[in-house]
């Protein structure tokens, strides 16, 4: 009785595939919940610039704000891969999201260094699941990619590298001051 009991609980406990998944291969669910981990990381790393930025004794209020806007962006970054996600009938499996290396920076110039390595390395994870929807044959997963990703990706890495070239260019001190207040709108 014990193992007919046991047998029927895990019966009811499996998951049947969704009626909607359609040449979707597991890979490529595994890879989007890697990615929606990797969004939510970024988000917290820009969440913890934001907040170093904004402290009293830092006090550049347009480096805040950009990073507060950077952690707002990755976070529906992350949702529109889970509707993604749903829409092709995976499931989605969250995981702990680590903590940032880092929860001070020297300066602004340190601060842009890091979030352009971020974001190169966020590139490279989604080129990664972009050769996954290929290798699988899935040019939905790949046109879903190029639309919503991967063109964004290209300009904000040019844009984090063209404020680390003005950064290097002025300095610190009132350099990275005007910076703030002139580029980033610090001073509104």
């Amino acid at each position: 009785m014990l193992k007919l009991l046991i047998c029927v609980f895990v019966l009811v406990t499996e998951v049947a595939p969704s009626p909607v998944r359609q040449h979707f291969h597991e890979n490529s669910e595994a890879g989007i919940n890697k990615q929606i981990n990797m969004e939510l990381y970024a988000s917290y790393v820009y969440m913890s610039m934001a907040s170093h930025f904004g402290q009293a004794d830092v006090s550049l209020d347009g480096f805040a704000r950009f990073f507060r806007r950077m952690s707002e962006e990755e976070r529906q970054r992350a949702n529109v891969l889970v509707d993604y996600q749903n829409k092709r009938g995976g499931r989605v499996v969250y995981q702990n999201v680590q903590k940032p290396d880092l929860s001070e920076y020297d300066s602004g110039l340190a601060a842009m260094n890091a979030a352009l390595a971020l974001e190169k390395h966020l590139n490279e994870q989604l080129l990664e699941l972009y050769r996954v929807a290929d290798r699988h044959e899935d040019p939905q997963m790949q046109d879903f990619l190029n639309y919503h990703f991967l063109k964004e990706e290209v300009t904000r890495i040019k844009q984090l590298g063209d404020y680390v070239t003005k950064l290097q260019r002025v300095g610190s001190g009132l350099g990275e001051y005007i910076f703030d207040r002139d580029t980033l709108g610090g001073g509104k």
